[in-house]
């Protein structure tokens, strides 16, 4: 698939449930995958920071593997290797990781996502070439700590209008307050536990995707 395909379903798509095994709260990582693509899905991020290279390859591609079977876009984080190796649509990458500028010579056809954390760095990923950015922590979150704390859902109204790419936004979004994000103006919205540790992840992703159609229909 070409990066444009691939960026085009990237648009399209609605909920992003990154997962990682260790906020599952006990489940499988996989059985969490199956219950989210099952929910409807289609926008996957693999998060693991503390395997070796073997085992991240071998869990990368088992994601694979579910994710190309539900037709979802998978999205590796950090390692532009890895995500080349298991055939990922993409990659996302943080602050201190390889540049964007080398990630698109390497991986010419893959969507490359960055963190950003205020206008200033959204910009600069756009002009180094990033597919999509990511505007956050908009709540806070135990799931990443970050020097700027929650910046609110505000700064999606703010960020937003100047960006010309794709974007998401993540940090602490849950049903309650998912609402809040949409009016500020985000189309999809990225989360972790709110999905992976609820007792229920199908229910809980349904729930959220539910919430995020809804908002766009009216």
């Amino acid at each position: 698939m070409t990066r444009q395909a691939r960026l085009a379903r990237f648009r399209d798509a609605d909920l992003y449930v990154v997962i990682t095994e260790a906020f599952c709260a006990g489940q499988p990582a996989l059985q969490v995958l199956d219950a989210v693509l099952d929910a409807g899905v289609r926008l996957i991020q693999f998060r693991e920071k503390n395997l070796d290279d073997a085992e991240l390859y071998e869990r990368a591609l088992a994601f694979r593997e579910k994710t190309r079977a539900a037709s979802a876009l998978l999205i590796i984080d950090d390692r532009v290797d890895i995500a080349l190796a298991v055939g990922a649509d993409g990659v996302h990458l943080g602050l201190s990781d390889l540049p964007i500028e080398a990630a698109r010579r390497i991986a010419p056809e893959l969507v490359i996502g960055a963190s950003s954390h205020n206008l200033e760095e959204a910009l600069a990923a756009q002009a180094a070439g990033a597919g999509y950015v990511n505007i956050g922590p908009i709540f806070a979150t135990q799931t990443k700590s970050v020097p700027t704390g929650a910046i609110g859902p505000e700064a999606i109204a703010a960020i937003a209008p100047k960006l010309s790419i794709a974007f998401t936004c993540m940090g602490g979004i849950k049903a309650h307050n998912i609402s809040q994000v949409l009016a500020h103006g985000a189309r999809h919205a990225a989360v972790v536990t709110a999905v992976t540790a609820a007792p229920d992840p199908r229910a809980a992703a349904a729930e959220l995707r539910r919430a995020i159609l809804e908002f766009r229909a009216s």
